[in-house]
């Protein structure tokens, strides 16, 4: 039994001496336990020794314990989970994702937007990037979704109902260094009738530049056209569907070289564009657009209201056909209400509806009331004649409705009702429940 013991002795000695050179390595190698017990705690745990260390054994571990100090420490202390979000996604990668979403989920339902004549997004300030180096200073990603569930109801025949993605778009938008020039690319990834896929998938595609004061130089495909609501944004619509002349005689696309102004008491659009739309073929003819407006309350900051009243033309050829269309606009707005109407005739037009050579004209008005910053009553009375030389064709919207403004225009519901009145055709009701979302 004392050769065992004098054996034992050896070997813990052997071990014990090795000790200063683990010291010395201890900055290359590192114990790191993962628990919060004590290293006494994990030895206690355990089964009963089967050959235990004798006194005589325990005695010399005793002297020399203080040399084992460099290796025996106690353990870091766990991260809380609990109470430390950034020591869960630091400590815990499976939470990562878990934290990104809920933190997001938090910033959107506390953001305040209150504005609803410019579009806002509800992920700009997470998808916006800006760069040290390289020619992009900054960029900006983003996307825009509208659907509308609509049942329409003949006073004669059966009533139909139809859910429809009414757009769907992914946006890139960047500026270059130093500030002056800005470009945008837009995708829409859903087929349009009477339009190729690859054409009608870029839809905005152009560079800026706003070098001049109040004034900036467009050079790409963008969206142009006589007539203030067929120019307008999409996201900043009042209603679901455009008004009649806009839907006929313009909110298209075309290539060209366009030039913008805007001062205190005018504003001006000018353009020279190919009559191509969707890039369905290559410069088959020209178009030239104009278009003026003048702002007579432009310098009393809104004391009393806005004022603007414009007109414009468009004229070009495609194929052989030749087109002309002039409108002419006034709006005003005061504090919660505001007013719009808006008058097109053309000889020939080269719109949303196609190439025409038909004589036709429209008119529309519109008024609006905020009830509240966020909820929003409409009404509008819309008039279209898609050919004068034809009697007894022109067609009649009665439009009430509201807006639901959850966040600004990032976010809103909307309600329409519309009595559609025909001349040569079966009168009708129609309910459209639309959404609109910008992330």
């Amino acid at each position: 039994m004392k050769k065992i013991r004098l054996f034992l002795v050896f070997i813990i000695s052997a071990g014990i001496s090795l000790v200063p050179a683990f010291a010395q390595a201890q900055e290359y190698i590192s114990l790191d336990l993962t628990t919060d017990e004590s290293f006494e705690t994990v030895l206690s745990g355990q089964e009963e020794d089967d050959n235990p260390v004798s006194d005589e054994d325990e005695e010399i571990y005793k002297k020399r314990k203080h040399r084992f100090a460099p290796l025996i420490q106690a353990p870091k202390k766990s991260p809380d989970f609990s109470s430390n979000q950034e020591s869960q996604i630091d400590s815990s990668g499976h939470f990562f994702l878990y934290n990104v979403l809920s933190k997001t989920a938090k910033d959107i339902y506390n953001l305040e937007i209150e504005k609803t004549n410019v579009p806002s997004q509800l992920l700009k300030d997470k998808l916006t990037f800006n760069f040290e180096k390289g020619p992009v200073e900054k960029l900006h990603l983003w996307s825009a979704y509208q659907m509308n569930f609509s049942e329409t109801i003949p006073e004669k025949g059966s009533s139909t109902e139809a859910f429809d993605m009414n757009l769907v778009n992914v946006l890139i938008d960047g500026t270059f260094k130093g500030g002056k020039e800005d470009f945008r690319i837009m995708l829409d990834p859903l087929q349009r009738k009477n339009a190729p896929y690859m054409g009608s998938l870029f839809q905005d595609l152009y560079v800026e530049t706003h070098r001049i004061k109040n004034t900036s130089i467009l050079v790409g495909n963008s969206r142009v056209g006589v007539g203030m609501e067929g120019n307008q944004s999409p996201y900043t619509l009042s209603f679901v569907n455009r008004s009649q002349i806009a839907r006929n005689f313009s909110n298209v696309r075309k290539f060209g070289v366009r030039v913008r102004g805007d001062y205190n008491l005018v504003d001006y659009d000018a353009g020279i564009y190919s009559s191509s739309t969707s890039f369905t073929s290559f410069f088959p003819g020209h178009e030239a657009n104009v278009w003026l407006n003048i702002k007579p309350l432009g310098k009393t900051d809104g004391k009393y209201g806005r004022l603007i009243t414009g007109g414009g033309l468009s004229s070009g050829e495609k194929h052989g056909t030749d087109y002309f269309v002039s409108g002419a606009y006034v709006g005003y707005d005061y504090k919660r209400f505001w007013v719009k109407a808006e008058y097109a005739r053309a000889n020939g037009s080269n719109g949303r509806a196609g190439l025409t050579n038909n004589r036709a004209q429209g008119f529309f008005a519109t008024a609006g009331y905020f009830l509240t910053k966020k909820i929003e009553l409409l009404a509008r009375y819309d008039q279209f004649d898609p050919d004068r030389n034809i009697a007894d064709n022109t067609r009649r919207e009665y439009t009430i409705g509201s807006n639901y403004y959850l966040k600004g225009q990032a976010l809103k519901l909307i309600f329409n009702y519309i009595y559609c009145q025909n001349e040569n055709a079966v009168d009708s009701h129609r309910l459209m429940l639309g959404t609109q979302l910008l992330l």
